[in-house]
């Protein structure tokens, strides 16, 4: 099996399993993406899928299961992924060293 594009930190990976406890079926999973949209031509995705493809990378750890697309691994090698918490809001942050530009509200990047 190939090595999985992303680091997951300990943050995003609680952040997911309660998303999962709270949110997901039995024997889905989470999928990072990414598509095309935004002002910078590129956005990240999470969902719940429960449909494996052919090119999938694979992280399991502790009953959670994320997966990203051949193609979404390689613009997503080297990213981090991380979820943050503050006044202003919570969500996942994805620290993508491939991003050659982002948009101002950061929710999409060029590659």
């Amino acid at each position: 099996m190939n090595e999985f594009p992303l680091v997951i930190s300990d943050a995003a990976f609680a952040a997911a399993k309660g998303a999962m406890d709270l949110d997901g079926k039995e024997g889905s999973f989470i999928r990072i993406a990414i598509q095309g949209g935004g002002c910078s031509g590129l956005q990240y995705k999470l969902d719940f899928d429960d449909e494996h493809r052919d090119d999938d990378y694979i992280w399991e750890k502790e009953g959670l299961k994320l997966v990203v697309d051949g193609f979404s691994a390689v613009v997503l090698r080297g990213t981090t992924l991380d979820y943050a918490s503050s006044l202003a809001g919570a969500g996942f942050q994805f620290v993508n060293p491939n991003a050659k530009k982002t948009c101002g509200c950061g929710s999409s990047f060029g590659y």
